[in-house]
């Protein structure tokens, strides 16, 4: 059974142009039996991506985590930030750890009490410490979640920034 596909394009959301098609996409597929070839056209839909322009970050933080993994000498700094709270931890990618955890919800960070981006900026000390006990100078990249930044995300990223984790 040979095919023989006509090219034409059709957009789903093709009214953005003011076009408003009709299926266009024929694929001819020939049957040959004995001496007589038959053709039969079925239609053929191929879909654009609507919003390749406006990519959620979510989807883009995923697309791009798989091209850094972190060592135990450069781990890599995920954070992630709730509603409320912040997360964060270095983890070692190659052997599946993680090498540290700090959240704003520990009771070492929270006490003595404080606003919560003040326990982020604790938290970014913390990290620090930890680093410093490690031995770890450099991570391999800083994974934010797709999250913008917020007031929290910066207190954090302050405090990180002094110990030279972050560039610019």
């Amino acid at each position: 059974m040979d095919q023989l596909n006509v090219p034409v394009l059709q957009f789903k959301n093709s009214s953005v142009f003011g076009i408003h098609p009709t299926t266009q996409f024929i694929c001819f597929q020939t049957q040959s039996r004995s001496n007589s070839s038959r053709l039969t056209k079925k239609p053929l839909v191929v879909e654009a991506r609507a919003n390749a322009r406006t990519e959620s970050p979510k989807l883009r933080n995923r697309r791009i985590q798989k091209k850094f993994n972190g060592t135990a000498r450069n781990p890599r700094l995920s954070v992630f930030c709730s509603d409320k709270q912040l997360y964060a931890m270095l983890v070692d990618d190659k052997n599946k750890k993680c090498l540290f955890y700090a959240s704003t919800l520990q009771k070492s960070i929270r006490n003595p009490p404080c606003s919560t981006s003040e326990a982020a900026k604790r938290v970014g000390e913390a990290l620090v410490k930890a680093c410093t006990d490690l031995n770890i100078n450099e991570i391999s990249s800083y994974d934010r979640n797709g999250l913008y930044r917020g007031q929290r995300l910066e207190a954090f990223e302050i405090a990180i920034s002094s110990y030279g984790f972050l560039r610019g």
